[in-house]
């Protein structure tokens, strides 16, 4: 596996961490305390050309590949979580199943302005459907020109600014998930509404709201994909999503760990900086080289994916390992500063809060695990 990375993918690192560094290392607490979203930062992402990361050139998008977009989750991830999960489910939740599921007047209609200022969701989850994915209740049925849907999702990330969703409904429940179908929903499209938005632990920057369909009427030609196809739809996206996700988790454990590192340098007690005692230099020690792993996974898995290969397993793995590093890092890194790390004076509450929902979204980790062993045991 070749680790040198090339001109176009350091510049998009270093675009990124430079971005980070000076525009979220501030913004990114002021967000989090008052559950705001960072329409700026957001802005800018688009002026960036971030928004648009891996869309092509010729739908207005930067064109880069997975690796490009890994790195630069990581490097948002490091000062803001939700604004990297925030660009994460747009990128391949919502522009990725565009790109590659979506037909070409989709692609032309929606990829533009998604990688310019449209931020973008997924809609699976519902009340009695998490895990159990096609267990969902939502229903469209087809009426003249439109079909029209009904039902309530849960969860959504980016719902509250998302101006296009990507959104799954079962057009005939007889069959289950064979019936399931994906659908382009745009905010204004009458009977569609954003219900409540829900009051998290981390990532509270990013918006989780519930969506309510009520006679909500779709063109046919946004459905995306084939009617009766969207499980596959769903899955394919799911699985792209956790390199993401990954990245994401990878920037939050790096994070928390540079900061632990820094703070074990200036804080002295019994007359010398406690970096300096064995059972400090221990976990600074131990939390590094599980960083390195899980960037490797998270790298692999982004590599796999642009060579077009088949990646499920190693993005479960990356997904799975990335999540459980930065739940045992930033946990770690809050006994490094003591009594100071409990409390809202200093970075490192906020990276153990964000890390926790890495271990949920996207699959939780038993479903992770149950994808790995399916690979692995060749079921």
């Amino acid at each position: 596996m070749d680790l040198e990375l090339n001109e176009a993918q350091r510049a998009a690192r270093d675009t990124a961490r430079r971005f980070a560094r000076e525009r979220l290392s501030t913004v990114g607490v002021e967000v989090d305390r008052n559950h705001s979203f960072p329409a700026e930062a957001v802005a800018e992402l688009g002026r960036l050309g971030m928004m648009g990361i891996f869309i092509p050139e010729q739908y207005g998008g930067a064109g880069l590949d997975h690796i490009s977009y890994s790195l630069v989750i990581e490097e948002l991830g490091v000062e803001c979580s939700s604004t990297a999960v925030i660009l994460s489910a747009h990128s391949s939740l919502a522009s990725w199943p565009i790109l590659g599921l979506g037909n070409e007047d989709q692609r032309k209609r929606y990829l533009p302005k998604m990688a310019a200022d449209t931020v973008g969701a997924y809609a699976l989850s519902e009340a009695g459907s998490g895990s159990d994915a096609f267990a969902l209740q939502t229903k469209a049925e087809l009426k003249g020109a439109d079909f029209v849907l009904n039902g309530r999702k849960l969860w959504i990330t980016n719902s509250k600014e998302a101006g296009l969703f990507i959104l799954f409904a079962t057009v005939d429940p007889s069959k289950g998930y064979k019936g399931i179908t994906a659908f382009l929903i745009e905010k204004n499209f009458p009977g569609f509404t954003v219900g409540k938005k829900e009051d998290k632990l981390g990532i509270r920057a990013s918006s989780t709201c519930e969506l309510i369909l009520e006679d909500c009427r779709v063109p046919k030609e946004n459905v995306l994909g084939e009617l009766g196809k969207g499980y596959k739809i769903a899955i394919e996206t799911l699985n792209e999503g956790r390199i993401g996700i990954g990245a994401q988790m990878l920037g939050v454990a790096r994070g928390a760990w540079e900061c632990a590192a820094k703070y074990a340098q200036e804080r002295t007690q019994f007359g010398k900086p406690i970096a300096e005692f064995q059972g400090i230099q221990f976990q600074i020690a131990q939390m590094a080289t599980e960083i390195e792993a899980a960037r490797l996974m998270v790298y692999n898995a982004a590599r796999m994916k642009d060579a077009s290969v088949n990646f499920v397993k190693e993005a479960a793995m990356a997904k799975l390992f990335t999540s459980q590093v930065a739940e045992r890092v930033t946990s770690l890194a809050i006994e490094v500063y003591g009594g100071y790390g409990f409390t809202k004076d200093y970075p490192v509450e906020k990276y153990w809060r964000d890390s926790k929902i890495g271990k949920i979204y996207e699959g939780t980790s038993n479903m992770q695990l149950a994808t790995i062993a399916k690979l692995l045991m060749g079921k």
